[in-house]
């Protein structure tokens, strides 16, 4: 099965916002949303400004899936396997990713055909390479500066089936 075929885009996309006031809300919500059978398989495309909370969000959605000892940011690495109760989770940092070649070398193609969670900060470095996320999470600082403005968009059913 293709990439795309794993992810079947919806027609249209629903929104959901959300505030986070401080990091318990991001803890609280990255809990709920471990919680969520369809999570075992999803892609997330975390999108935000350096500094976010995109890297804060993923640690606390490792622990409430079982993750232990110490998560790190796949900055360097681009990518860092996870196991959980449920599957792999693996969480890419496309950041400093520069070279297509690169994506085919990693065997990511590989890597996001398997069943297993997909958690990929800066998307957009990888746009064309990268299947359809099932769900777009938007980490802003929140107009007024306190916390932060969180957008859910989510692209297919599975996406869906991850909103509060």
């Amino acid at each position: 099965m293709t990439d795309r075929g794993r992810h079947l885009p919806i027609v249209g996309s629903t929104v959901r916002h959300l505030a986070w006031q401080d990091e318990e809300d991001t803890r609280r919500f990255a809990e709920q949303l471990a919680a969520r059978p369809a999570l075992r398989d999803a892609f997330i495309a975390l999108h935000g400004d350096l500094g976010a909370g995109k890297t804060t969000f993923v640690r606390h959605l490792l622990r409430a899936l079982g993750v232990a000892g110490r998560i790190k940011s796949p900055t360097y690495t681009v990518a860092e396997p996870h196991e959980t109760a449920t599957g792999t989770a693996w969480h890419f940092d496309f950041y400093r990713f520069d070279d297509p070649r690169e994506w085919e070398d990693a065997g990511f193609r590989d890597t996001f055909a398997q069943p297993g969670l997909k958690l990929a900060e800066w998307p957009g470095k990888a746009a064309g390479l990268l299947p359809v996320a099932d769900l777009d999470l938007h980490i802003e600082a929140a107009p007024d500066g306190d916390g932060r403005a969180v957008t859910l968009v989510a692209h297919t059913a599975r996406g869906e089936a991850l909103l509060p």
